[in-house]
């Protein structure tokens, strides 16, 4: 998953164009997504404008100006070369008003149909994005609308932004059950164990989250067990892999000290083998599921990882989202 707004800015749709696509100018021969940039311009913009024509918005790199139409978004993203491309979509607030919600979705249908026409590749496969928040009749709406124009995948946006997770799974639950059962379902922004566990049994095929490499840089590991936090002082002297069960680049080859250590030290190879072992957890999480889905047995598999493993409470979880919001407004702030 690659993020067109961030290319956009740096280092330019052109150059990665020039060098022979983004397959190519980072060396990744597998399939890859792109984002239309919607949901950044939003969320890290200084201002931000939104009209029916697309959205004027200021780089939080270095403040100049510039507009995202749909027609743009998917053109970049054809320049950019991506197996799957997203349409530029209006993504609202968490708890925005039913009204604003609406709004949003409605402008979302309009810009999904001029990316639709938009769209010229033939090896690309462009996927629309239902919104409507936590109303289950917008959500309704959204889907029947996006359905009829018969794109070749379906997204869910707008949900993992600040709701309670029981809203999102009802939510995911809801119109999951109204997208084709024939082409590839996708739900944005959610990557946690737990979350990916149950959307795979609500039918979702895709996800995409930087939560495994977010939360790796921070110093938490994936176990089955849930998360462990190899900075505590129970890893000072454990002179073997942080998980003894793990095949992983990590586990294999560095002991549990040595990891507290580095992250104690705050010396940069600290975060780059957490993350191997995160991915490597979420890669092989990956695979169990297909088993399971495969050998007819996904709900043992769902009941056994699910009582196994020790979640965030929504309390905690809500609150550490707060913090990082607040303190990422007072640094935007302050720059």
């Amino acid at each position: 998953m690659s993020n067109t707004y961030h290319l956009y800015l740096r280092p330019g749709i052109e150059v990665v164009e020039r060098c022979g696509g983004l397959h190519r100018f980072m060396g990744w021969d597998r399939a890859l997504m792109t984002d239309s940039g919607g949901y950044q311009i939003f969320s890290l913009s200084r201002l931000c404008k939104i009209d029916d024509a697309g959205v004027t918005f200021r780089s939080h790199i270095d403040g100049s100006e510039h507009f995202l139409s749909p027609e743009l978004a998917v053109r970049y993203q054809e320049a950019l070369g991506a197996d799957i491309i997203m349409v530029l979509d209006e993504c609202p607030p968490s708890m925005s008003s039913r009204e604003h919600t609406e709004a949003a979705m409605e402008r979302t249908h309009r810009w999904a149909v001029r990316c639709r026409e938009a769209h010229q590749r033939e090896n690309q496969s462009l996927f629309a994005i239902v919104q409507g928040g936590i109303f289950p009749e917008l959500r309704q709406r959204s889907a029947e609308y996006l359905t009829g124009l018969d794109f070749a995948g379906y997204a869910i946006g707008g949900l993992s932004v600040g709701e309670p997770k029981a809203v999102t799974n009802d939510i995911v639950s809801k119109t999951t059950a109204l997208l084709p059962e024939d082409k590839p379902r996708y739900l944005m922004g959610v990557g946690s164990p737990e979350d990916i566990v149950t959307a795979v049994g609500q039918g979702i095929d895709l996800f995409d989250c930087a939560l495994p490499t977010r939360v790796a840089r921070k110093g938490a590991l994936f176990t089955a067990q849930g998360r462990c936090n190899i900075r505590n002082a129970a890893y000072r002297e454990m002179d073997g892999p942080f998980d003894d069960s793990c095949d992983c680049e990590t586990c294999r080859n560095f002991s549990a000290t040595y990891l507290h250590h580095l992250f104690r030290s705050q010396e940069l190879l600290a975060y780059r083998l957490a993350t191997i072992h995160n991915l490597h957890f979420m890669e092989n999480l990956m695979r169990q599921l297909r088993a399971a889905i495969s050998d007819g047995t996904y709900e043992t598999f769902r009941e056994q990882f699910l009582n196994n493993y020790q979640v965030t409470s929504d309390e905690v979880r809500l609150t550490q989202r707060q913090k990082w919001l607040e303190r990422w407004h007072n640094e935007k702030a302050g720059s």
